[in-house]
């Protein structure tokens, strides 16, 4: 999962489903499951995620995606141990990005 979400205040639900390659159904079922994603909405009703909304997203996507935790073991790992668990994610997600720019860099040699 590479989001490239770093350049707007906002972002529609269709573009951050595209950044993690998942339906928007995914992001609206999230929304609803976790109290921590509140996407402000315009007047027609549109989602408008903001980089916070962004970062709460990649956290999810990162316990229910890539480590398999189900829905109700997320919330309840986000509950209990929640700033232990973004500085670890935080951590890791900084690691993947220097890894990335690593192989980038080996790859342009």
């Amino acid at each position: 999962m590479k989001t490239g979400l770093q350049h707007k205040l906002y972002y529609s639900i269709g573009e951050v489903a595209e950044a993690f390659d998942v339906n928007t159904s995914l992001i609206r079922f999230w929304e609803k499951e976790f109290d921590e994603i509140k996407p402000k909405k315009n007047a027609k009703g549109n989602r408008k995620f903001s980089q916070e909304d962004i970062k709460k997203l990649e956290l999810i996507y990162h316990l229910v995606k890539e480590r398999g935790f189900t829905l109700e073991g997320a919330k309840t790992h986000l509950r209990e141990t929640k700033s232990d668990t973004l500085s670890k994610f935080e951590i890791i997600r900084k690691l993947k990005n220097i890894k990335e720019e690593l192989i980038t860099i080996k790859n342009n040699l």
